[in-house]
């Protein structure tokens, strides 16, 4: 199929994008990298009267670090994480889950910002936005906003995002000397849809967590921050603690079937992930052979 038609319009800088989303609202989308708007397109799942390319805006694609923050401009693309040194030493749980990323024709198109504006609920990087504690920064008529990744995503395919907002940028705190990170998921094949994955930022203190960020995805219709950490933290973990956060998990997720996998076995997967996170980060192979999962 071909797309429908539409008006295009090319922004040289945010504030030109800004002043014609705000002319436009939600009659127009934004292009980025297009890997997911083009073939929404061509399917005709989207209809928009305008396409405004930001491609141009160079400083939308950078990635530096400052004040304690690694900094991502939002049309920096996924081969750019890949290959960065600052994303390899100061988030590089990003740099794991992009390898995950579709296959390498996409990631060399690919943005962030597209990846998380287009909020996928299988999607790896906003997950992983959600266990870094990463601030979503967008812009508007009305200034800029501040929004906390673990809020930013609201339902399948729905952020807090506004019509006459662009995402321009991400915030991720710099990587404490204690913290270890975790990144699995399970597909069919390698570039397929994950039918269950985990991203997780951990501290250690010594043979436990200080702290443990579950993000799971492609079990909920958006990355969910699971309170089943909370059985976890703070003392030696044993297998009746992590088989208690394991059925704590099961009331915190709400898979769907589909081709991929059905509710039961996205259940099963998440609470594997579970155990394989703790089990890693922990460095306890005597953990999880004895939780029933």
């Amino acid at each position: 199929m071909k797309a429908p038609a539409f008006n295009y319009a090319r922004a040289s800088s945010v504030q030109e994008a800004i002043d014609l989303l705000s002319r436009h609202g939600d009659r127009a989308k934004v292009l980025s990298g297009g890997q997911s708007l083009m073939p929404a397109l061509n399917l005709r799942l989207l209809a928009p009267e305008w396409l405004i390319d930001i491609g141009p805006i160079a400083d939308l694609r950078r990635i530096s670090v400052e004040n304690g923050l690694l900094t991502i401009g939002a049309s920096t693309r996924h081969a750019d994480l890949q290959r960065s040194p600052d994303i390899a030493a100061h988030a590089p749980l990003l740099k794991d889950a992009i390898a995950h990323v579709a296959h390498p024709a996409i990631r060399n198109r690919g943005t962030i910002g597209g990846s998380l504006a287009h909020a996928d609920p299988a999607s790896e990087l906003p997950a992983c936005m959600v266990a870094l504690d990463a601030t979503v920064i967008v812009q508007g008529p009305d200034g800029e906003r501040r929004i906390p990744a673990a809020d930013f995503f609201v339902g399948i395919y729905e952020t807090q995002l506004l019509p006459d907002e662009l995402l321009v940028a991400i915030e991720v705190p710099k990587r404490t000397d204690g913290a270890r990170h975790f990144f699995r998921e399970y597909a069919r094949r390698s570039g397929d849809y994950a039918m269950a994955g985990l991203a997780a930022e951990a501290e250690i203190d010594g043979d436990m967590f200080a702290s443990l960020r579950l993000s799971f995805f492609a079990v909920d219709e958006r990355p969910i921050l699971a309170k089943a950490s909370r059985h976890l933290i703070g003392r030696p973990v044993t297998e009746v603690m992590l088989a208690e956060a394991c059925g704590a998990l099961g009331d915190e997720l709400a898979p769907q079937d589909d081709h991929q996998a059905t509710i039961g076995m996205r259940h099963y997967l998440a609470r594997q992930l579970l155990i394989a996170c703790v089990v890693s980060l922990l460095g306890r192979s005597d953990l999880g052979a004895r939780v029933v999962a």
